[in-house]
């Protein structure tokens, strides 16, 4: 059934591409885009710590936070060390950009950046699974 499930993606891939559809034409302008009229940005390197409220704090003196949300790992609940603000203005979080990206946030120096849209899909490319090897013991 997975065989199935990946040879149907292949051949839905091809087509795609031999029609001549494409999710992003000019994937580059596209991503140099959507990072200059972002107002989410990422923040990595926090410290374990840090909760959603302690992010919002952090970064409410540059404008209006709409959201502060620190990523946990699904099964312990425990912080993963990075996570996201959403502002109400791109000014805003350019602002805080500018100003955060190095800084020490409760001991740690953190990096801020523009956060990237996730790619839809379930698929992370690839056949998943093995070890990236030539599937051969031999030495």
């Amino acid at each position: 059934m997975s065989f199935q499930s990946k040879l149907g993606g292949l051949l839905f891939r091809h087509s795609s591409l031999t029609i001549g559809i494409s999710k992003s034409p000019i994937p580059g302008m596209l991503n140099f885009t959507r990072c200059i009229s972002s107002t989410k940005l990422f923040i990595g390197g926090l410290s374990y710590g840090t909760d959603d409220q302690s992010l919002r704090e952090a970064f409410n003196p540059f404008g209006n936070v709409v959201e502060a949300r620190v990523i946990t790992d699904r099964d312990t609940g425990r912080s993963r060390g990075f996570g996201f603000v959403n502002f109400d203005s791109e000014e805003s979080a350019k602002a805080a950009l500018s100003s955060m990206d190095g800084q020490v946030v409760e001991g740690r120096n953190i990096r801020v950046s523009h956060a990237n849209e996730r790619p839809s899909g379930g698929s992370r490319g690839g056949f998943g699974g093995g070890y990236g090897g030539s599937g051969s013991y031999s030495g």
